[in-house]
């Protein structure tokens, strides 16, 4: 039987390792990953193998040549382009006449191959893909099999709220030769994107089989370091060239040529290369030091991997850190837990590295620095630069200028040279001076900004809708910490940035592989002065004019110090409104938290009584959200204010469709099934929302914390549209905000979040869904039960280690006692995860 081996790719995420070798050539205990592959195929009798490259191929052909030396048979195929999984092994296709496995060259398991087989044969599949549970799905494709071990459905690298099963998809697969003819040629064809759906479609014979034993995908620094970790604890067991020695309470193993003065301060496994040398007093603890190393005295070591020609100098502390090849470790340094040090890199003597940052290749940190954040970009970031469309960092902190200019170019080249994109900020002088640094990263890769300058988030995305820009950028002051800046990164129709754009942008950052403009193409910056007349057409050709004016009601708005005090007063004032302006000044750097929120909420409602108004609004400082006061002060809560506002709908005769997020009370479908409507549950996403908000049969999406698109205007969040609206429909009922709130349906509901570390999400759903087998359920976001007329939701945060629980009954006892229900659910299932 012959073995695919998959080793072209670009090892972008496990980065600064990959800066000049191939991800599968990368040591593990001294020998390349790969090779503890191609043991583990010889182990079962699988010597003909296929070996598919493209990435830095001649690192992998220069040590593996024909195979013999490691006694099997290697063909060599490189795709002249990237082809994606299937794609590759189709280009291998005349080499593949018999049932065949694929693996990755990147992994580490001990999997049984032989079972692996047996199941594929006496299933007669004609593909089966091998199984594994791990804690963290989401960077998997998660697999659903039925009771026979037939694929039924696949989830490819799903959010947190699609995850109903820790069960994924290990990459390692047996087929045979037939589903060759559903893989198209030269095209990019992937398996579990492409294939694999396309013969669950076809119901061909598709298995999936789970297999026991170690298994872990190398496909970042963290699983890397992990690797080792578990390698040291005994989870698994690997072949290592050097041999061992016999010292009682000790795993040494000692390459050839090894000067090693004092043996008293290894402990545990150590594994020390070829020609290397260990002197004077030193502490080494589960630690893998690789050829031609120098280790000075007084040096300790504790987990930590150092690969082939560096050097350590006396005195030097490293904690659990990778040191790649040819680098310095000076005098007295320190290296926290999680460094990652990349090739031919000098630290100077007394520096210190915190904690998880990364150095990148040829990188020179000079004697006595203190290195903070990772020496590719300027200051440190997350693993994951955006959260939905959203960049947020302490301001010159996290989000320093170099950082956004690099940012800018990044997000330029994923654009088409010569495109427009729109810019905006709030009154924060932080939004200005990065929205700046910005935009000039904008224009070295070609990039022309049209500046709205200071303006509400909704006009940018109004703008957006019309031909022109490609994207647009916002740039604002995060209200739960005025610390903190947001960037909300925008597509060309006004709608929040989807994964996979941020994503593109991300690649870039990280890679660094920016497009630089000609010296005579650089974008450019023009004023764009006109879109709020624009705006203010279609704002007031959207509602009923006429009908607000002989209404002439009064209303109370807080402007929160926000841009939309310079918009929204005009606009109120030629519909026929008494407007009441509270806070409707630009005060640069200010902007009320949440923690004054509830003060300025109280003073709303105070002024609203006592002038008699209709309505008071709180409006957030991007003008997206709302908080309405009821004509008797009353503040009302998010999903009351979504409720009122459906409620009004229906009673002005509206049948469309109405748009709401999974966790919205069931009163909602009550409200509108009277009326002749429907009702959309959504994922819980902004984008998501959005989306379905551009559907020409919605009347409204709404959110539970003040939210509203009304379509008919856009498809995008507007919190000024929204007040102008929502009066409209209080005119055209004829009803004060007070009696229409005291028609809506009633019912209990309640919510809270659990901690839960993210390594136990996976597995805390997979409990939920087999709780679920026998009951009604739904998996829009989460998993929803329903139990009648009440339900209850599990959802995981997306961004955070919290689950939230959401349950909706008749009475409060009700919805306590489903709520409590399953938060001890999850609480026991935490602990039988421990």
């Amino acid at each position: 039987m012959k073995a695919v081996i998959m080793a072209g790719g670009f090892g972008t995420r496990i980065q600064p390792l990959t800066g000049n070798i191939p991800k599968p050539m990368i040591p593990l205990f001294n020998r390349p990953i790969m090779l503890h592959i191609v043991e583990l195929l010889k182990k079962y009798d699988i010597t003909e193998l296929v070996m598919l490259l493209y990435h830095q191929p001649y690192h992998i052909k220069n040590f593996f040549r024909d195979g013999s030396d490691f006694g099997v048979k290697i063909t060599y195929v490189t795709p002249i382009a990237d082809m994606g999984t299937a794609g590759a092994v189709k280009a291998a296709e005349k080499y593949l006449d018999e049932r065949f496995l694929v693996i990755s060259g990147d992994l580490l398991t001990d999997f049984n191959l032989k079972k692996i087989i047996d199941f594929h044969i006496n299933n007669k599949a004609k593909a089966t893909i091998t199984l594994t549970s791990v804690k963290d799905p989401l960077q998997f494709g998660v697999v659903i099999t039925d009771k026979e071990k037939r694929i039924a459905r696949f989830l490819e690298k799903p959010g947190w709220g699609e995850v109903i099963s820790d069960t994924i998809n290990t990459g390692i697969y047996v087929l045979e030769p037939e589903i060759m003819k559903y893989i198209p040629e030269g095209e990019n064809f992937d398996f579990s994107q492409d294939l694999f759906p396309l013969m669950l479609k076809k119901k061909d014979a598709l298995f999936g089989v789970t297999a026991k034993g170690y298994w872990r995908d190398i496909g970042n620094t963290d699983s890397y370091r992990e690797a080792y970790h578990d390698i040291f604890k005994g989870k698994i067991n690997l072949k290592i060239d050097e041999s061992k020695q016999d010292f009682v309470g000790k795993d040494l193993r000692i390459g050839v040529d090894v000067k090693l003065e004092h043996v008293a301060g290894l402990e545990g496994t150590v594994v020390i290369g070829d020609n290397s040398q260990i002197l004077g007093d030193v502490r080494i603890k589960d630690s893998v030091i690789g050829r031609n190393c120098t280790i000075e005295t007084g040096v300790r070591l504790n987990r930590c991997i150092i690969w082939d020609n560096s050097y350590v100098k006396k005195g030097a502390r490293i904690n659990d850190s990778v040191i790649c090849s040819n680098v310095r470790i000076g005098q007295g340094a320190v290296l926290e837990e999680g460094v990652i040090v990349a090739d031919e890199t000098s630290v100077g003597d007394e520096a210190i590295i915190r904690a998880d940052v990364k150095i990148w290749p040829r990188k020179t940190i000079e004697a006595g620095a203190t290195v903070t954040s990772n020496m590719i970009w300027g200051e440190k970031w997350k693993k994951a630069l955006f959260e939905g469309a959203i960049i947020k960092g302490l301001s010159n902190v996290e989000l320093t200028p170099e950082f956004c200019a690099k940012l800018g170019c990044a997000y330029g080249t994923s654009l088409p040279k010569g495109s427009f994109v729109l810019g905006g900020r709030d009154s924060n002088p932080s939004s200005r001076m990065l929205k700046r640094c910005f935009m000039g990263g904008l224009l070295s890769a070609g990039i022309n900004v049209r500046d709205m300058k200071m303006t509400s988030l909704p006009l940018i995305r109004y703008k957006l809708k019309t031909f022109g820009e490609v994207g647009g950028v916002h740039f604002r002051q995060a209200q739960e910490d005025p610390a903190m800046l947001e960037i909300i990164f925008l597509d060309g129709d006004g709608l929040d940035f989807s994964s996979n754009m941020g994503k593109n942008v991300e690649r870039t950052f990280f890679k660094e592989n920016f497009r630089r403009a000609h010296h005579t193409e650089p974008g450019v910056i023009t004023d764009i002065n006109n879109v709020g007349d624009f705006y203010r057409e279609g704002f007031l050709r959207a509602l009923d004019r006429e009908l607000l004016k002989k209404s002439a009601f009064t209303v109370v708005v807080d402007f929160n110090f926000s841009p939309a005090s310079q918009t929204l007063p005009q606009l109120l004032n030629e519909l026929g409104f008494s407007a009441i302006a509270l806070n409707a000044y630009v005060d640069e750097g200010r902007g009320v938290q949440y923690k004054e929120k509830e003060l300025a909420l109280n003073q709303l409602s105070a002024i609203v009584s006592s002038l008699d108004a209709q309505a008071g609004f709180w409006l957030d400082s991007s003008a997206e959200a709302i908080t309405m006061v009821d004509e008797t002060g009353r503040i009302c809560t998010g999903i009351e204010l979504l409720s009122l506002t459906v409620a009004l709908l229906m009673k002005a005769g509206q049948k469309g469709v109405i748009a709401v997020p999974v966790q919205t009370p069931s009163t909602i479908e009550q409200m509108v099934s009277q009326r002749g409507g429907g009702v959309i549950r959504t994922k819980s996403s902004d984008r998501s929302m959005q989306e379905i908000a551009s559907s020409s049969e919605i009347d409204l999406t709404g959110t539970t914390d003040g939210r509203f698109a009304f379509p008919r205007f856009q498809s995008a969040f507007d919190g000024m549209f929204a007040i102008a609206r929502l009066m409209e429909l209080s005119a055209a009922c004829g009803v004060t905000l007070s009696d229409a709130l005291s028609d809506v349906p009633r019912t209990a509901y309640l919510q809270t979040s659990l901690p839960c570390p993210w390594e136990m999400k996976g597995g805390i759903m997979r409990k939920m869904s087999e709780d679920s087998l026998e009951k009604e359920a739904t998996f829009i976001d989460g998993i929803k039960i329903h139990f009648g007329a009440e339900w209850v939701l599990v959802l995981p945060d997306q961004y955070l280690p919290v689950i939230h629980v959401v349950a909706e009954a008749g009475d409060h006892k009700s919805a306590q006692r489903l709520l409590g229900e399953y938060e001890n659910k999850i609480r026991t299932w935490k602990k039988e995860m421990v």
